[in-house]
């Protein structure tokens, strides 16, 4: 299996408490993924167990777990989120967008997929108020002055009051994670609040069946992150599958080519496994946040290029 939190212009200076943060979830989000396969729960069990538990807020210095989709707000200071679930198995599926007041998006998606006869919901509701926090707010006023729309997880989420930090993309990020089990059954799963200051209704690659989430039984599970729009473009998760169906290359083979040839430089990562458990995580930005975990008991963490850490155990 292997999970991120996202992938962009992730500065090399990240201060150590940040990297240390940041890192810390990670190993934290991957234990609770080894647990609940060492479980024999089922691939969808797991990748909704880790979405749920892997969204997280950095609040004067500590990490705060979240039940939510990565709070972000519209250029109307709003909350708009989405999420993605797929059955590479069956190839049912579950997507929803512009959610307001759902903590759980990816629990949402999943009940789309198995309780409805659709797979994308839409919807507004009122807004809580609970997503709406003084750094959500400071966050929002940091992208309408430097007048743009950003992704939002490279940097310190900034306290009120503290000036902006200028160093590439401002991120936080989606979440993802995709699983195999030892039958070969291959799930991927996306959420995320998408871009800070993005105009109210737009939709990003998360809930794009194909585009940012894409599961195919007998090849591969795949779940992008990045430039939404850039990876609705190049159908991203669909185009891994389809090189493997349709010109017989590896998972790595495939990944590599829609990373390097498919997208512009600095604008995607993803995280894959294929039927037979192999798992890459490539990208094409300066990094991405990233854990996964092979049935050979070997795990891994990894910010930039280089590995970060070492973690836990994934037993047979």
């Amino acid at each position: 299996m292997a999970l991120h939190g996202g992938a962009g212009d992730i500065p090399r200076d990240l201060p150590p408490e940040l990297r240390e943060l940041r890192e810390s979830c990670l190993h934290r989000c991957l234990g609770i993924a080894i647990d609940a396969l060492n479980s024999h729960k089922s691939p969808l069990d797991v990748v909704e167990l880790v979405l749920l538990f892997s969204f997280v807020l950095v609040e004067c210095g500590n990490w705060k777990m979240t039940h939510t989709s990565m709070l972000v707000l519209t250029n109307n200071g709003t909350v708009e989120m989405e999420a993605c679930i797929m059955d590479g198995s069956t190839k049912n599926c579950g997507a929803v967008s512009g959610l307001t007041t759902v903590f759980k998006a990816v629990s949402l998606a999943r009940l789309v997929m198995e309780k409805t006869p659709h797979i994308y919901l839409a919807f507004e509701g009122a807004d809580s108020s609970h997503f709406i926090t003084p750094q959500n707010i400071e966050r929002l006023k940091q992208a309408k002055a430097a007048n743009s729309v950003q992704v939002d997880y490279t940097q310190p989420i900034p306290i009120v009051d503290e000036p902006p930090v200028s160093n590439g993309d401002n991120q936080i990020g989606t979440v993802e994670c995709v699983a195999v089990d030892s039958s070969g059954n291959l799930v991927a799963a996306t959420s995320t609040g998408g871009l800070v200051n993005k105009m109210v209704g737009r939709i990003g690659d998360t809930p794009l069946v194909g585009a940012g989430t894409y599961a195919k039984c007998k090849f591969c599970a795949a779940s992008c992150t990045g430039k939404g729009e850039e990876i609705i473009r190049a159908t991203v998760a669909r185009d891994v599958a389809a090189l493997m169906e349709y010109k017989g290359l590896t998972l790595k083979e495939a990944t590599d080519y829609v990373i390097k040839e498919s997208t512009p430089k600095g604008t995607t990562g993803l995280i894959a496994v294929s039927s037979t458990g192999e798992v890459v995580t490539p990208f094409n930005t300066t990094g991405m946040f990233r854990a996964c975990a092979t049935q050979d008991g070997k795990t891994q963490i990894g910010i930039w290029y280089t590995i970060c850490k070492i973690s836990c155990t994934l037993k047979e």
